[in-house]
């Protein structure tokens, strides 16, 4: 691998150059190549006309040179003066050389040719009604064009990746999105130098440079850092302020456009993978020590800010099982840091002054607004709220929060009135919970099994033993109504 080259490269991208193919495709031009090697790959930058013997203080690099050849001396002395006249330009980084002819020369001399091709110098004949203004006005035109093209890959590209950071499972989309629009792999490595998650074809040596140049970035604390290796263009950029995630790109070509587009995913994964050591994350991690050691949740609850609380649980749609990343953009959108992923669900402990409102790509179950030591009440009708929502295909349900003639009995009479009514299935809570599920959907087995996730002749055959065990009529309301009662009591 070669020497890293750390690099601060602007967001924008530049005007990008023209093809020299491009310039003598325009008929209207007549420009024609008479020597040099193939116009394929060789980019224009920008056209200069000048007739000075050496025009080596006046380049930049990349242009198009124009003369007509009155530099030439009438008396041709040494035979060298085209090889000095043609290296020159070579050195100064020159991309073509145009030759008019008339009213100077009818022809292009011989010995300037023969320079151009020893050089490697691409030589145009410029036609004598072809200005070279005109010429000039032709590059501009193409460059103006190549810009616009250029911003409206780079705006598209910017939009596709916001969408893709808005997925369930964001930084995989975000990284496909990347890979597909480099036209190269895309690789998230995590603080430990270990690969995250990555898209695009792979290649063992590209992947060892990217690992190594990663590692590289991390090392000398750099925002980012470039190589190559195997014909690719290599770029790694760090994300976040010292959070240790690295975003690695190997592209066929290092494009400034290319590189805005990497810029933008960087952004967009720094803020999916940021740790946040702030004040509120040293005291969410203070009420967690304190819980482990054995306090009761009401006495952290103020670490965590002002309550009361909902308890959101959260599947991604589809067969897709969420990543902790994405659990954390979801907590992230619905307003919240404190997040758990377990079992393919994600929870997330919401204050009751930010409403959940349904995301895009997401099912969503919220319990009602409790205080502390209801936590663990409100997380169970999170997940049966969830249950609902899946069976039904609401992109959001919520746990009532009205109260009705259940809550006109004391709860401690209620609480002992549904143990004794549903004493054969309190130590069954498979049953109990299919015969909840059951009867909240109003009896309907198939929604009942998709929000059980089991087969339907399962839900039957509980439900028929819930109906033994218990010893009663599960077709009469007013047997369902009382049993809803006391399930509801028994959460």
């Amino acid at each position: 691998m070669e020497e890293v080259h750390i690099v601060s490269e602007p967001a924008v991208p530049p005007t990008p150059p023209v093809p020299l193919t491009s310039l003598l495709a325009r008929e209207d031009l007549g420009l024609r190549q008479i020597a040099g090697p193939p116009a394929a790959g060789v980019a224009v930058h920008w056209a200069h006309t000048s007739e000075m013997a050496d025009p080596y203080p006046y380049l930049l690099g990349g242009e198009l040179l124009l003369t007509a050849g009155v530099h030439i001396p009438r008396a041709m002395g040494p035979d060298t003066y085209f090889d000095d006249y043609v290296s020159r330009i070579v050195a100064a980084g020159g991309a073509a050389l145009g030759f008019g002819l008339a009213p100077v020369h009818d022809t292009v001399p011989r010995a300037l040719v023969a320079a151009c091709e020893t050089y490697g110098l691409p030589l145009l004949e410029v036609p004598p009604q072809t200005t070279f203004s005109g010429v000039a006005r032709a590059v501009w035109q193409l460059m103006a064009r190549a810009r616009t093209a250029e911003l409206r890959r780079v705006t598209e590209a910017q939009q596709s990746l916001a969408a893709a950071a808005a997925r369930p499972d964001p930084v995989p989309s975000v990284l496909r999105q990347l890979a597909q629009r480099v036209g190269g792999r895309a690789v998230l490595y995590g603080p430990e130098g270990a690969e995250i998650a990555a898209a695009g074809r792979p290649d063992a040596e590209v992947g060892a440079a990217l690992a190594e140049l990663a590692g590289a970035v991390v090392a000398r604390a750099s925002a980012s850092a470039s190589d190559t290796a195997a014909g690719a263009h290599l770029t790694a950029y760090a994300l976040g302020a010292g959070g240790g995630f690295v975003l690695a790109v190997a592209a066929p070509r290092r494009d400034p456009g290319d590189h805005t587009i990497a810029s933008v995913a960087a952004v967009l994964l720094s803020l999916l993978t940021g740790e946040h050591q702030s004040g509120p994350g040293a005291a969410r991690s203070s009420a967690l020590v304190r819980l482990l050691l054995g306090a009761a949740p009401a006495e952290v609850a103020g670490l965590l800010g002002a309550g009361p609380w909902h308890v959101v649980h959260a599947r991604p749609d589809g067969s897709a099982a969420p990543d902790p990343v994405a659990a954390s953009a979801l907590g992230a959108a619905l307003g919240s840091p404190l997040v758990d992923l377990a079992d393919g669900v994600v929870r997330v402990l919401l204050p009751a002054g930010r409403e959940a409102e349904p995301q895009q790509g997401w099912t969503l179950g919220v319990s009602a607004a409790v205080e502390p030591a209801e936590w663990p009440a409100a997380d169970a009708q999170a997940a049966r709220a969830l249950a609902r929502a899946r069976a039904t295909r609401t992109p959001l349900v919520r746990q009532g929060t009205r109260a009705g003639l259940a809550e006109l009995l004391p709860p401690d009479e209620a609480a002992a009135h549904a143990r004794t009514l549903l004493a054969p299935l309190l130590d069954q809570p498979a049953l109990r919970e299919t015969l909840r599920t059951w009867l909240s959907l109003h009896g309907s087995w198939d929604r009942t099994a998709v929000a059980l996730a089991v087969h339907r002749n399962t839900v039957r055959q509980r439900v028929a033993r819930c109906a033994a065990l218990l010893g009663a009529d599960l077709d009469d309301p007013d047997v369902r109504m009382e049993l809803w009662f006391a399930l509801r009591r028994t959460a």
